[in-house]
């Protein structure tokens, strides 16, 4: 590991939680549409919602797709809101995520 780790083959590390023991029992995925240059301070001010697990660059009709998580659907929508008032936002579409039948991130047994 030591070795791995220094040839820089191992980049990090990090933790695999049963579904049943994350507190974001709501997630979901947001495709979110941004005005001309404001990408970078789009990206910024989402990185600060701890809602928000994961942010991807894209082509097509939307620009950035977002995954979050929150505990009930109400703060789920309250999040929705608060994101749709980030300046350079002009537009998303929102989808639950209700289950998960395959994943390859990781294999639990």
């Amino acid at each position: 590991m030591e070795r791995l780790e220094r040839s820089g083959d191992i980049i990090g590390y990090t933790v695999v939680l049963r579904a049943d023991a994350v507190d974001q029992r709501i997630r979901g995925i947001m495709l979110v549409e941004i005005e001309g240059h404001a990408a970078d301070r789009v990206v910024r001010a989402l990185g600060g919602f701890p809602e928000v697990s994961t942010i991807h660059t894209t082509n097509g009709r939307w620009d950035l797709v977002v995954e979050l998580g929150t505990a009930s659907l109400t703060d789920f929508d309250a999040v929705l809101r608060r994101i749709r008032l980030i300046p350079g936002i002009t537009g998303s579409e929102t989808s639950l995520l209700l289950a998960t039948p395959r994943t390859t991130r990781a294999r639990l047994t």
